[in-house]
């Protein structure tokens, strides 16, 4: 058997409310879960609406961690010029748009400070 698929990222936050929001409220994911995983402890995750990959949102206490600095992987979109002007009108932090050799990209940053790029799968 062959591993076929990405099934989750995980970032450790401060705040799991907070980073939740941004992306359900700001980028538009949705929740899919939001569960206890002890006392105390919650499992939340969030994706675009019909995404495979999901990204739990854990609080870093919870894990004796602190928050992570960064994502552990970049978004894709398929209008990088429509979606950054989305999300600039909704308040979210975005930086220009660059053309690299590689790929087309631009910034965001979350309401901790975290930055991840979205860019173009083309």
């Amino acid at each position: 058997m062959m591993i076929r698929s990405i099934n989750v990222m995980i970032v450790y936050v401060e705040d799991q409310d907070t980073v939740r929001n941004f992306f359900t409220d700001k980028l538009g994911f949705e929740t899919v879960t939001d569960a206890e995983m002890w006392p105390g402890a919650r499992w939340i995750e969030v994706k675009p609406s019909g995404a495979e990959t999901g990204l739990a949102v854990l609080k870093a206490a919870d894990f004796g961690s602190e928050p992570d600095k960064g994502y552990p992987g970049t978004f894709a979109c398929d209008d990088l010029e429509s979606t950054r002007t989305a999300y600039a009108a909704n308040g979210v932090t975005v930086g220009e748009i660059n053309n690299e050799a590689w790929g087309s990209y631009f910034q965001v940053t979350d309401p901790e400070g975290r930055e991840f790029l979205v860019n173009d799968r083309h």
